[in-house]
């Protein structure tokens, strides 16, 4: 059985393996673990994951930001969604998105917000989770190829 859970400093390695495997195609690389402490340490930034057999499978990031409209609400931006290759098709990427919903309804946000790439298969993935992607337009900036 899978748990799913906050991850912590310990978590490293299962989740260096996880961020390699999303960012296979991408020549900026990962950051090591002095990164991943920061991230975890960042105001309002919880990454989950679930566990099978003691080894990380699965993993997104929730960002918790504050805001001004819709009553001082905050709401919640989710990236870097992956589960390992071997492990799609099973559920544990439903279980850490349902784990970050709670996460986020339980800290008052009126929404939650992703983007995904076009060429990425994972659209319907999101709208079986009731993400809605003719709400609003996701737009990108990047700086200098990053």
């Amino acid at each position: 059985m899978a748990i799913c859970r906050p991850l912590t400093p310990g978590d490293y390695a299962d989740a260096l393996a996880l961020y390699q495997a999303l960012s296979a195609d991408r020549p900026s690389g990962v950051g090591g673990a002095a990164q991943f402490n920061a991230l975890l340490d960042h105001p309002g930034t919880t990454v989950r994951g679930a566990d099978l057999d003691g080894r990380g499978v699965s993993m997104a990031t929730l960002h918790v930001l504050p805001n001004m409209t819709h009553g001082g609400r905050p709401y919640a931006l989710v990236e870097n969604v992956v589960t390992l290759a071997t492990h799609r098709q099973r559920g544990f990427g439903r279980r850490v998105m349902e784990a970050i919903a709670q996460a986020a309804w339980a800290q008052d946000c009126y929404k939650i917000m992703l983007l995904t790439g076009r060429q990425n298969r994972a659209k319907g993935f999101y709208q079986s989770l009731g993400y809605d992607p003719d709400e609003k337009y996701g737009m990108v900036l990047r700086r200098g190829g990053s």
